[in-house]
């Protein structure tokens, strides 16, 4: 562990092939630590991971973003220090998404194709109009 980190310090962390903002709650041993994220900075890629921009496989895996205060555990090794300004959570998200889309848009491969149609339905799923 190169920086060590104290409760309530705000960091950046990437878990599960997303980036976030949180805040540091504790060590949970020498490999792990708990944080709460508070805004997305990089949607999660959707799909096999062992298997790259391939769509024919067991399970092609649909990845959401932590959602606002989610308690997360994630590699020690995996977190930094944040020293921007902690992005509104929903606003974050939805520029995360559609960083995410916008990058796979131009693709004309069948894993970009089914990595936006899944992100669209995440999109409806994390958007939808509370009545």
């Amino acid at each position: 562990m190169s920086e060590p980190f104290h409760q309530g310090d705000i960091v950046k962390v990437r878990s599960k092939t997303g980036e976030y903002v949180a805040r540091f709650l504790e060590y949970r041993n020498e490999q792990y630590a708990v944080v709460e994220v508070l805004a997305v900075l990089k949607h999660p890629t959707q799909g096999d991971l062992h298997h790259p921009n391939e769509v024919h496989v067991p399970l092609f895996h649909e990845r959401k973003a932590h959602a606002f205060h989610e308690k997360v555990l994630v590699n020690n090794h995996a977190i930094l220090r944040y020293d921007g300004e902690i992005p509104d959570y929903e606003a974050s998200l939805r520029t995360a998404l559609a960083e995410k889309i916008a990058a796979l848009a131009d693709r004309d491969d069948p894993w970009a194709k089914k990595s936006v149609d899944i992100l669209k339905s995440l999109e409806k799923e994390y958007f939808k109009t509370r009545s």
